[in-house]
């Protein structure tokens, strides 16, 4: 667990650390800055056996952190816009410039000549550092190389089997061929986004019922044939992270992500704070359930929610109502809804009433502000998402339902997400893996959030 600090500093934008973990939090002035303040200055039971004294150095590393933040966000700048914008004074930025640039996240860029003063060196995230992202599902597994600002500069599929080694041997072959296509570029790691709960801590797979790769180390394989860093990450979490890491979440502090695929996954984001549970398996409101005459789910039980509500169930609504069909894939299915059919039509309308069903309970578990979907129904969502909202608002007990909105298509939202993942974890100082004597911590709980500005 990381040390626990309790400070604040506060600017046009309220910036804490709250007391459950060293985790960078903010609110805006008007809007959730009140509930930030009380959080910091109410009266809390610490857990001695965990705390840390705040120092120099918590400082200087929390700032670190907040440059790099606003150089992400607001690229580029000059060192005395840093300064005007942090609040930090200009030789503090300067220290922690050079230190980013030493460790490759950003760079100089353009000189801009004003009337007054002297010349501004601008300083801009850099474009030459890249993360392999991997997106695994139970048929194949996407890969792409992508740089920090969220570009795809390449993207491959390979087929993926039931036998994981022979399947992580494939990807392993495709990201060698892509590093050697990208020999330009420095790669910072690997992100994996997996349809299953991984361990926060060993980083291995805990379940993944559709995809059927039991006792294989799949970050320890990667790591060792190409020599990089490995985080891996449920696709749900890895999707909610993306939305915060590219700074669509903010002013949000409470949502949750609905992942539709082959299954259903969720990621949860509390107070700010994504939230994975006491050994990583929080959010499975996919196995919930929710009628038990149902069909048998991967996981061995019967009808659970993503046995109604998943891209699997609306196939399998369409081949019960026309089983002398050849099979076909979703994006076909999805297709001939576009076309009319009215069995696919209705196919994925039963789908629809059980996704809103299912996020009316989680709704009631959880009250978030917030829900967002993502996955192959989105492609069509102005079809069915009126179906899932009228879904959802009749199962609120009380007051306004959370608000509704789409993340957008799955396997895109995956390898952001993936991409995400690792890019989170080591670019925050406790993770950096550039220092020779960087210590490899667990990574924090905490959503990276929008245009942090601190003050003295």
């Amino acid at each position: 667990m990381g040390a626990k600090i309790i400070t604040c500093q506060a600017a046009e934008h309220n910036l804490f650390y709250s007391s459950e973990d060293n985790s960078v939090m903010n609110g805006r002035q008007g809007n959730s800055a009140g509930a930030g303040r009380s959080r910091v200055h109410g009266i809390h039971r610490i857990d001695l056996s965990s705390v840390q004294l705040a120092s120099s150095a918590n400082a200087r590393d929390i700032n670190r952190d907040i440059v790099l933040e606003l150089i992400r966000f607001r690229q580029p700048l000059s060192r005395m816009e840093l300064a005007r914008f942090s609040g930090l004074q200009p030789s503090t930025i300067s220290i922690i410039v050079e230190q980013l640039i030493g460790e490759g996240w950003i760079r100089e860029g353009a000189i801009v000549r004003r009337p007054r003063g002297r010349p501004s060196t601008m300083i801009e995230v850099n474009d030459r550092l890249v993360t392999f992202a991997i997106d695994i599902r139970p048929r194949r597994a996407i890969i792409a190389v992508i740089d920090l600002a969220g570009r795809f500069l390449s993207r491959q599929t390979v087929m993926t089997v039931s036998n994981a080694e022979g399947s992580v041997k494939r990807i392993i072959e495709c990201l060698r061929m892509l590093r050697d296509q990208h020999s330009d570029r420095s790669f910072e790691g690997i992100g994996v986004s997996v349809p299953g709960r991984v361990h926060p801590e060993t980083q291995r797979v805990l379940l993944a019922p559709n995809l059927h790769w039991k006792d294989f180390d799949v970050r320890a394989a990667l790591q060792k044939a190409l020599k990089l860093q490995v985080e891996m990450d449920n696709d749900a979490n890895a999707c909610l992270l993306a939305e915060s890491w590219y700074g669509r979440l903010a002013g949000v502090r409470s949502a949750v992500l609905v992942a539709v695929s082959e299954g259903i996954g969720t990621g949860i984001l509390a107070g700010g704070q994504m939230h994975s549970g006491f050994n990583g398996l929080a959010g499975e409101f996919g196995h919930m359930p929710i009628d038990p005459t149902g069909p048998v789910c991967g996981c061995g039980r019967r009808g659970c929610w993503e046995m109604f509500g998943s891209s699997r169930a609306a196939l399998r609504f369409y081949h019960e109502a026309n089983p002398k069909q050849a099979p076909i894939d979703i994006y076909g299915l999805l297709r001939r809804v576009e076309e009319n059919d009215l069995a696919a039509i209705e196919a994925v309308t039963r789908q629809a009433v059980a996704l809103g069903k299912g996020l009316g309970l989680i709704t009631a578990a959880l009250s978030p502000e917030l829900i967002l979907i993502t996955g192959e129904i989105t492609s069509s969502w102005q079809r069915f998402g009126p179906i899932v909202q009228e879904q959802l608002e009749s199962a609120v007990l009380a007051g306004p339902s959370p608000r509704l909105a789409i993340a957008g298509d799955g396997d895109f939202a995956r390898l952001l997400g993936a991409a995400a993942v690792l890019l989170q974890r080591h670019a925050s100082y406790h993770r950096s893996t550039h220092a020779a004597s960087a210590e490899r911590r667990l990574p924090r709980s905490s959503v990276p959030v929008e245009r942090l500005a601190p003050a003295d």
